[in-house]
């Protein structure tokens, strides 16, 4: 089974690449699928890609039910 979580990203690099925070676990993701994104947007992450933008909103309940289901930190 594959899983794409929400992720926030914290800095933009070059090369469309980005850093994210993942339960505050920094890691270096690829922005090439997604246009428009800047800090402080959440992206959904797969093997090491964005493959879109989602709402904070949206982003902050999906993290909230992985965190219920013992997905995600507490």
């Amino acid at each position: 089974m594959c899983l794409a979580i929400p992720a926030r990203v914290v800095e933009l690099l070059p090369d469309q690449m980005s850093k994210i925070s993942l339960d505050g676990v920094i890691k270096i993701i690829s922005l090439a699928l997604v246009e428009d994104v800047q800090v402080g947007d959440y992206v959904i992450v797969h093997v090491g890609y964005a493959l879109s933008k989602i709402d904070e909103d949206e982003a902050l309940k999906t993290l909230e039910l992985l965190q219920e289901a013992g997905m995600a930190a507490q």
